[in-house]
């Protein structure tokens, strides 16, 4: 199976951590848990391991990827995000989808869902949508 661009950058991220004995798991509560955020979500359809260290299909399952600035151990493996969700709002439509791969090019407003999730909130053919009103929850 091939693996994607960006789980090569979450493993060299990862890699890099490891080697400078950067940061141990933080525990769960760093995860900022029901604040709300607006920003911007787009999709991806890889195929791979995502950071949690399970295999992904994002272009048939329901998942988000977020930020990196959200992740906290140096092994996202065992990071507190692989154990939520994130709930996303956009024009009426609600959903409520687990943290299975880290966004390297997002910032701490922008996540990046799967194409199925994405699908539940805009045509895909948009690409991307603003506004979207998004928290961590458990």
């Amino acid at each position: 199976m091939p693996v994607s661009r960006r789980t090569q950058s979450v493993l060299a991220v990862t890699m890099a951590a490891a080697v400078l004995g950067v940061a141990q798991a933080s525990p769960a509560s760093a995860v900022p848990i029901g604040k709300i955020r607006q920003g911007k979500a787009t999709y991806y359809n890889d195929v791979g391991t995502g950071a949690c260290g399970k295999p992904l299909d994002a272009s048939t399952q329901m998942l988000v990827a977020v930020s990196p600035k959200y992740w906290k151990a140096a092994n996202p493996n065992n990071d507190p995000l692989c154990k939520v969700k994130v709930r996303l709002t956009f024009r009426g439509k609600t959903i409520t989808v687990p943290v299975r791969d880290k966004c390297m090019e997002c910032g701490p407003k922008h996540i990046d869902l799967s194409q199925p999730a994405f699908a539940k909130l805009a045509d895909p053919s948009k690409g991307v949508i603003h506004k979207v009103k998004w928290k961590f929850v458990r």
